[in-house]
């Protein structure tokens, strides 16, 4: 197996270990169970977590003397555990269970691997109370299928290498899990799981199930334990029945098995998982019991699994040389195992941390903006199903606009099982112990990168069907929140937004101000313009029947256009000092001392943590965690750039864009992974000789935990999902409209030489090859038209079965 293709991790290290199980989670779109040992049955080094997309529980905490409620991800029962320990005999007793933190243990490594889509683990024991130190080797193959999204399978063969004796046995189900993942979550209620029932089946198979104590969604898992030791010889392998021992919230089969030299052991675990919001299913319990007893053995399994992978493979290729593309390959394999074409038969959004942990408690923020441009050109079936998701919740923005006194729909900052706004009203600064009001509910801004989404997704799959229907519903209500939420100021002949929240999060407020939020975020009050500008041109073209129907049942009269013409023309962006402002009032603002700040502190990514916990804000200063106007940058290349300011009246130029680059980038923190994505996307175009730093740490930030500890609660699926397409458009200029794939390419020099295929509009397979100083082009002989291309002032066709090598300009 190539290096590239694989992650290895060799020790046992428990202050990794929580980082590693994030970073080994295996999963197929519908559930994902990260990488930990099941040796172990709890501890501080130790978090088995399993988490079925969609799958919320609301409960109530009372912290800070507050009543408090929260939706989580629920983290399910676990399946993993399989422990053992070698046997009593006459003279000696049994001996300890054993696990990677014996002291007995002489090696132990994992090997993540991407291609074959399987976690295999390897342990080596010897018993040191013995003079003659006899050894025990293990290995462990694990996978969460993803061809049979219900299904995953533990196979674990046990040898010794130099005596002969038996090992005891134990495969569980244990349902006494709860959320506890994450430290500062640790005073909310994470007990959602009640009702937990334990049974066996027949002599090898074991059920658990439960159900969520609040939304009371019912759980059931069923486990099927094969074992038997190998005989030499090519005889006939020796089966050994297990027998069960049921608890009140564990079920375990239990089994003695004999071991010799030259005779392993082999235990194989196929675990079936359902709940009761699964499409076609009646009852859970039945259905995971259907599942296991009909599901093949681990050898088939496996090979069905793998074939799921390569089909994945396939379709998701990118192909990046060196270390780089040794990283966007594990990046490909997270984003593939949260969002897979599974997930397109599931009413979910996109999980900010995927389905590793529990961190942002599982919900749905802006983060599919970064995701779904790069699912929209090879899975665009699993990006329709996540904008479907937003539709189903249209309703609940709808009303929560009414309840803010506004028209249309408003979205809310984090979204989980229904749609209402899931932001806490308080979050815990660990640095200093506070609870503090949180309000990042006023992100309103997260309206328009869903319209951002469906405008993007229209143009890269010409699906009309979606398009004319709920993809314009969602349009036109974002964009009539909008309209309603723009205040008219005469003096300035401009409409202002107020009140918001940007992308920044570190000015939730002015200064010593008694309400919260800013006025005129330039993210927000741009991008507001630019979803009215394209609801009125999707209203223009949208055939009149579909239309009319439309119009009326959602209560839209002709006139409310021309005030959204008016509006998209002349909403207000505040400059300062010859760059975008932030907001209003942000050149205002005091100076932070960074060098200070950075002597002090060394890691200053959390500035706000650090500076609350000195009793100061960081509403007083013109530091900002994360990209915001630059955010800009990277929704619209520059010419796009240039006309949406144009369009309100405002010349952004490349020299006064390259100045408001230069001038956030003195200000940020980089307090989230998206802020490095961003930055290099940016520079990749404003200032290309710093661009590689950014795109280093966005490409790092998981693997090496760049924000101390973060990772260990889930990846972060919207940078990892964002490093892919800063290949696929960032560095091409790749823009899908007018029927036509334009190209801008601005390769980096560590990033100059990569591979991609794209499915664009029905046609598979389109392959652009990068290498330094030419594009190759080429469209599969199975393709049924033509794929017309445009870069600069040139356009052409490239016919099904042909290639066509394009010469950059000198210097790109």
């Amino acid at each position: 197996m190539p290096e590239d293709w694989t992650w290895e991790y060799e020790g046992w290290h428990p202050a990794e270990e929580r980082l590693r199980e994030s970073l080994c989670t295996l999963g197929n779109g519908y559930f994902a169970t990260r990488g930990a040992a099941t040796e172990v049955f709890g501890g501080p080094a130790h978090y088995p977590g399993t988490y079925v997309a969609g799958c919320y529980n609301r409960l109530v905490s009372h912290v800070a003397g507050r009543r408090v409620e929260n939706e989580d991800l629920v983290n399910l029962p676990n399946w993993l555990p399989l422990r053992y320990r070698v046997a009593e005999t006459e003279d000696r007793p049994a001996s300890a269970w054993l696990t990677p933190a014996n002291r007995s243990l002489l090696g132990y490594r994992q090997t993540l691997d991407l291609r074959r889509g399987t976690l295999t683990r390897r342990l080596r024991f010897t018993d040191r109370h013995r003079a003659d130190h006899p050894h025990l080797s293990v290995e462990q193959v694990r996978l969460v299928h993803m061809g049979s999204p219900h299904l995953a399978a533990l196979r674990t063969t046990f040898t010794a290498e130099d005596w002969s004796g038996s090992l005891d046995l134990e495969a569980a189900l244990d349902g006494r899990t709860t959320n506890a993942g994450v430290e500062r979550y640790r005073q909310l209620n994470g007990h959602h799981l009640g009702r937990v029932r334990t049974g066996a089946e027949g002599p090898d198979i074991l059920r658990l199930s439960c159900a969520t104590r609040t939304s009371g969604v019912r759980i059931a898992l069923a486990a099927r334990t094969e074992a038997w030791q190998t005989a030499g010889d090519g005889e006939t392998p020796v089966a050994v029945a297990p027998w069960a021992r049921l608890g009140e919230r564990t079920a375990s089969h239990l089994l003695t098995v004999p071991i010799a030299p030259g005779q392993p052991v082999v235990v194989d675990k196929i675990v079936a998982l359902h709940t009761s919001r699964d499409p076609a299913v009646s009852d859970p319990e039945e259905a995971a019991l259907y599942e296991v007893s009909h599901a093949p053995a681990f050898a088939e399994l496996l090979g069905s699994h793998e074939a799921a992978w390569e089909r994945m493979w396939r379709r998701a290729e990118l192909d990046v040389s060196g270390e780089p593309g040794r990283i966007l390959r594990l990046h490909l394999f997270h984003v593939l195992q949260t969002l897979s074409p599974h997930t397109a038969g599931l009413d979910v959004g996109v999980p900010a941390r995927g389905l590793h942990g529990e961190a942002y408690r599982g919900h749905v923020f802006w983060d599919e903006l970064f995701v779904l441009q790069y699912l929209n050109l090879h899975f665009p079936e699993v990006s329709r199903a996540l904008l479907d998701y937003r539709y189903r919740r249209l309703p609940r923005a709808c009303r929560a606009a009414r309840q803010a006194d506004r028209a249309g729909a408003m979205y809310p900052w984090q979204s989980g099982s229904d749609g209402r706004e899931e932001a806490q009203t308080l979050h815990l600064n660990p640095r200093s112990g506070r609870w503090l009001p949180d309000h990042s509910h006023l992100q309103h801004h997260v309206g328009s990168a869903i319209a951002y989404n469906i405008w993007r997704y229209g143009q890269a799959t010409a699906d009309t069907e979606f398009m004319y229907t709920r993809g314009a519903e969602m349009m036109l209500q974002i964009a009539r929140f909008w309209a309603s939420a723009a205040e008219y100021d005469p003096a300035m002949r401009r409409y202002r937004f107020r009140g918001v929240v940007g992308p920044d999060e570190y000015h939730d407020a002015y200064p010593g101000a008694p309400e919260p939020g800013v006025d005129d975020n330039a993210y927000t009050n741009v991008t507001a313009a630019w979803v009215l500008a394209r609801a009125l041109e999707l209203a223009e073209v949208l055939p009149g029947p579909p239309r009319r129907e439309l119009f009326e049942r959602i209560g839209l009269a002709e006139d409310e256009l021309a005030g959204w013409e008016d509006i998209s023309r002349r909403v207000r962006v505040p400059f300062h000092a010859g760059v975008i402002s932030q907001f209003e009032g942000y050149g205002e603002l005091a100076e932070l001392d960074w060098d200070g700040y950075r002597e002090r502190y060394g890691d200053i990514r959390r500035l706000d943590r650090i500076l609350e916990a000195e009793g100061d804000t960081t509403n007083r200063y013109q530091a900002s965690k994360q990209a915001d106007v630059l955010m800009l940058g990277y929704l619209f290349p520059p010419a796009e750039l240039a006309a949406v300011f144009q369009r309100l009246g405002y010349a952004v130029d490349d020299a006064l864009w390259r100045a408001t680059v230069d001038y956030y980038l003195r200000r940020t923190s980089h307090g989230s992974t998206l802020s490095g994505l961003v930055h290099g996307w940016v520079l990749a175009r404003a200032r290309h000789a710093d661009a590689w730093k950014y795109c280093l740490e966005a490409l790092t930030s998981d693997v090496a935990d760049l924000q101390g500890g973060t990772t260990a609660e889930g990846i972060h699926l919207g940078a990892m999902a964002g490093t892919l397409d800063l290949v696929q458009r960032g560095l091409t200029g790749l823009e899908t409209r007018d029927d036509t794939l334009w190209l801008d390419p601005a390769p980096l020099p560590e990033l100059s030489e990569f591979d991609l295929t794209l499915r664009y509009r029905g046609q598979w397979g389109i392959g652009l090859r990068m290498k330094p100083g030419q594009l190759l082009i080429s469209v599969p002989v199975s393709n049924e038209a033509p794929v017309r291309f445009a870069l600069g002032d040139r356009a052409w066709n490239v016919a099904p079965g042909s290639e066509r090598v394009v010469a950059l300009p000198t210097g790109e």
